[in-house]
């Protein structure tokens, strides 16, 4: 498939194993909570981006949409549960 950038959250171990099970050969994770985290650009070749809403700060959010808008890239907001991400994972596909 593609690679996935995902934004929020701490403990993404479980999360991270679910999507390379799901064909992601790239998952690239910023949690989000440190304010120096918004200068991070979004990587061209990233298919969407995730952004969890659980342990982000308001900033990193705004940010992040923007430069998703900016660069043409999907963007989708979830809560911390597989279930949620896994929604996002079949309208992707």
């Amino acid at each position: 498939m593609s690679s996935v950038m995902v934004v929020g959250g701490d403990r993404l171990k479980h999360i991270t194993d679910r999507l390379a099970g799901e064909g992601f050969n790239e998952v690239i994770h910023l949690d989000g909570r440190k304010s120096n985290m918004v200068k991070r650009e979004i990587p061209d070749h990233i298919g969407f981006v995730l952004v969890i809403t659980d342990f982000i700060n308001h900033n990193m959010a705004k940010v992040i949409k923007e430069k998703a808008k900016k660069q043409q890239k999907p963007i989708y907001f979830v809560k911390h549960s597989w279930s949620a991400i896994r929604k996002v994972i079949e309208q992707v596909s």
